[in-house]
C-alpha cells in the first residue's frame, strides 16, 4: 500500500469504521443511562512522562459531539469548565448559562458533577489538610459545586478523595484527616438540602470514588469497601446521602474482583454511580475503553447489575489513547465504547435468561440428595459431581461472547 495523504487519513478511518459494522444508531445509544464526561473527550493525551498528542477542545464541542453520537448526558469536573479563579464569582453565572444552553442545543443533559480537589497546589495537602484555611476552601468548593449541579440540572456529585494521604511517614494524623474530609461531605450534603428546597428540585446523591494508586503515595480511603466503612463510621451528617461512585479499573487496579466490590456495594445499598472503563491488574490508571481488555469480566459484571435491577448512570470515564488523533476520538474512541457497552449489557440480558445456565444454577442450589446433616463426607460426595457445574457456567458464559452458543464455529482443514 503506497504512503496515506494526510487529507485522505480520516476519510480511511470513517470507511474502516463503517466497515466493522456492529454500530447503533444515536437513537438506541439515546435509550441507555451511558454519561460522556468532558474531562475524557477534552483529554489531550498528556501524561506524567507524555507531551500533549491532541489539541484542547472546549465544553461546546464535546457536548455537540456527545449529542451526535447519541450519548445524551455529559459529567464536568468544575474547573474543567470554569477557571479557579472564576468560582463563585460572576464570569461563573456566565460560563453556567452557556453550558446549558450547549446542553440544551444538542439534546443532552447533565447527569454529575463532580469537585477537582486533586490538582491545583492548594489540594498539595490534601483537601483535609492542617491548615483551616485550605479545610474552608474545600468546603467552599464543594458547595460551589452543588450550586453548580442544581443549576445543571445534574442528579449526582461525585468526590475523589486522591490526596487524601500521605507522601513520608508519620506527616499527617489519620484520624484528624478523615475527621476533616467528613466535615467537608457535611457541608455539601447542608448546602444541598437548603439549595434542593429552595429550587423544589430532589438532593442529588452523593457519591465517593475510590483509587487504591496515585497521587499519594499512602492513601487513606483506597478502596471501595474503605469508603463503605467511612460512610457508616458516624463521621457523616447526612450518611443517607451519601454512597458510592466505583471505578471498574480502580477496583481492578489493587488486584482485587470489580465483580465483587459491586456486590459489595448493592448489599449495602450505597450503588449510587458506576464509572466504566477497563484495563490491568497491578498496573497504573491506564483508562482504557470498556472492553477491550476484559469482556468476559465485563459480561459478569453486566449480568450482576442486571440481576440486582440497577438503573444508576454508566459513566465513560476512560482515555482515548495518545494515538488517537481529535478527530477519531469522536469518530472512534466514544462511539466504538458506547457500543460495546451496549452489546455487553444486552450479552448480560441474554445469560440470565440462559435455559443452560439457569438450569445449572437451579441444580447447584438444589444440591445432592440428602445426607447427614453433620456428616462431611456424606455432604461432599453428594454435591461432587454437581460442582462441575461452575466450570460449565464459565464455558457457556464465554460461548454466549464469542457467539458459539449461536453455532459459531470455525472449520478446520
Amino acid at each position: 500500500m503506497p504512503p496515506i495523504p494526510e487529507n485522505q487519513q480520516q476519510a480511511l478511518v470513517s470507511r474502516l469504521m463503517q466497515a466493522c459494522g456492529g454500530s447503533y444508531s444515536p437513537q438506541t445509544r439515546r435509550k441507555y443511562f451511558i454519561s460522556g464526561p468532558q474531562w475524557a473527550a477534552a483529554y489531550q493525551g498528556q501524561a506524567l512522562f507524555h507531551a500533549p498528542t491532541r489539541p484542547p477542545i472546549g465544553f461546546e464541542s464535546v457536548i455537540r459531539h456527545l449529542g451526535e453520537i447519541g450519548i445524551g448526558w455529559w459529567t464536568t469536573h468544575d474547573t474543567d469548565v470554569i477557571p479557579t479563579e472564576a468560582l463563585g464569582q460572576d464570569r461563573q453565572a456566565e460560563i453556567v448559562a452557556s453550558i446549558r444552553k450547549a446542553l440544551v442545543e444538542s439534546g443532552v443533559a447533565c447527569s454529575m458533577v463532580t469537585t477537582e480537589t486533586f490538582y491545583h497546589a492548594v489540594w498539595a495537602a490534601s483537601p483535609a489538610a492542617e491548615a483551616p484555611e485550605v479545610r474552608e476552601y474545600a468546603k467552599f468548593r464543594v458547595r460551589n459545586t452543588v450550586d453548580i449541579g442544581h443549576e445543571l440540572g445534574a442528579r449526582f456529585a461525585v468526590y475523589w478523595p486522591g490526596t487524601l494521604g500521605y507522601y513520608v511517614q508519620g506527616a499527617i494524623e489519620e484520624t484528624a484527616t478523615l475527621r476533616w474530609y467528613a466535615d467537608a461531605l457535611n457541608a455539601a450534603c447542608e448546602r444541598d438540602i437548603e439549595v434542593a428546597a429552595r429550587r423544589g428540585r430532589p438532593t442529588l446523591q452523593h457519591c465517593l470514588e475510590a483509587k487504591p494508586f496515585e497521587p499519594q503515595a499512602e492513601i487513606l480511603l483506597p478502596t471501595s469497601d474503605a469508603m463503605l466503612a467511612f460512610i457508616a463510621s458516624g463521621l457523616l451528617s447526612h450518611p443517607e446521602m451519601v454512597g458510592l461512585n466505583p471505578e471498574y479499573l480502580h477496583e481492578l487496579m489493587w488486584g482485587a474482583a470489580p465483580r465483587a466490590a459491586l456486590a459489595r456495594a448493592l448489599l449495602a445499598g450505597k450503588l449510587f454511580h458506576f464509572d466504566i472503563n477497563d484495563g490491568y491488574r497491578l498496573k497504573h490508571d491506564v483508562d482504557i475503553g470498556i472492553g477491550l481488555v476484559n469482556p468476559l469480566d465485563w459480561l459478569n459484571v453486566l449480568v450482576l447489575l442486571r440481576s440486582h435491577g440497577y438503573q444508576g448512570p454508566f459513566n465513560l470515564d476512560f482515555k482515548p489513547p495518545r494515538t488517537t488523533s481529535q478527530f477519531g476520538v469522536f469518530a472512534v474512541s466514544f462511539p466504538t465504547a458506547v457500543d460495546r457497552f451496549i452489546t455487553l449489557w444486552e450479552m448480560a440480558g441474554e445469560a440470565i435468561a440462559d435455559p443452560i445456565i439457569n438450569e445449572a444454577t437451579a441444580a447447584l442450589k438444589a444440591g445432592g440428595p440428602a445426607a447427614g446433616a453433620h456428616d462431611a463426607e456424606a455432604i461432599a460426595r453428594a454435591n461432587r459431581e454437581l460442582l462441575t457445574l461452575h466450570e460449565l457456567i464459565a464455558h457457556r458464559l464465554v460461548q454466549i461472547l464469542i457467539g458459539q452458543h449461536r453455532g459459531r464455529v470455525f472449520s478446520i482443514g
